[in-house]
C-alpha cells in the first residue's frame, strides 16, 4: 500500500471517529432518538407574546375570587378599582395597536392619562352556586376614560403621518367577585 493511501485512510478514520464522538450524527447516538421531532422549530416572537398576554389576562383579570362572608354593619363597597394595565389591556381589544406592519402602518399612543369612576356597586341576594354552595355575587362597574395623543404612520401608497393630539376612549370594566354566605367551614381547623 502506498504512503498516500495509508495517510488518506488514517485521515478518513480519524474524521469518522471525531464525528461519532460529537453526538451530531443521526443513528450514532446512545440516547433517545426523537426523529424529526428532535429538530428545534422557531416560534415567532409575536405568537409567543400573544400566548404570554393571554396567560397574564387569565391569571389576573378573568377569574372571580371567592371572599369571606359580608358582616352586618361592615363595608360592602368594592375594594379595588381596575389597574392601569387592565384598562390598557381592555383598550387593546377595542383599538389594537400591536401587530401593525412596520414601515407600512404603525400606531403609537403617547402621553396616556387614565381616569376611573365607579358607576355602580351592589350585591345580589344569596343563591346557591353549584360546586360552591350559598354565596352572594358582588358587582362593581367602572367607567374608565383614557386620554392620549395618537400618531399613525402610513407608509404605502403615499407615506404620511396622522396625529391626533386629543384622542380619547371610554372603556367600561366590570369587577365581580363572590362572598360566601352563612357559617363557612374553610376546612382549616380551630387553630386559625
Amino acid at each position: 500500500m502506498s504512503q498516500k493511501t495509508t495517510i488518506s485512510l488514517i485521515a478518513c478514520f480519524m474524521a469518522l471517529a471525531s464525528l461519532a464522538n460529537t453526538g451530531c450524527m443521526i443513528g450514532m447516538t446512545s440516547g433517545p432518538n426523537m426523529g424529526f421531532m428532535g429538530v428545534p422549530i422557531p416560534v415567532s416572537p409575536f405568537l409567543q407574546d400573544k400566548q404570554e398576554v393571554k396567560y397574564w389576562n387569565h391569571e389576573r383579570y378573568e377569574r372571580a375570587p371567592i371572599l369571606g362572608p359580608l358582616t352586618s354593619g361592615g363595608p360592602t363597597v368594592a375594594l379595588d378599582p381596575p389597574s392601569d394595565d387592565e384598562v390598557m389591556q381592555a383598550m387593546e381589544k377595542v383599538r389594537p395597536t400591536a401587530g401593525g406592519l412596520p414601515m407600512l402602518h404603525e400606531v403609537q399612543r403617547n402621553n396616556v392619562r387614565i381616569t376611573k369612576e365607579k358607576i355602580a356597586d351592589y350585591v345580589d341576594p344569596p343563591r346557591v352556586y353549584p360546586l360552591l354552595g350559598p354565596a352572594q355575587l358582588h358587582h362593581a362597574h367602572y367607567k374608565c376614560t383614557v386620554y392620549y395623543s395618537e400618531r399613525t404612520r402610513v407608509g404605502w401608497p403615499v407615506p404620511h403621518t396622522l396625529e391626533n393630539q386629543d384622542a380619547q376612549e371610554v372603556i367600561y370594566i366590570d369587577h365581580n367577585h363572590l362572598h360566601m354566605v352563612g357559617n363557612v367551614d374553610t376546612g382549616r381547623g380551630s387553630n386559625y
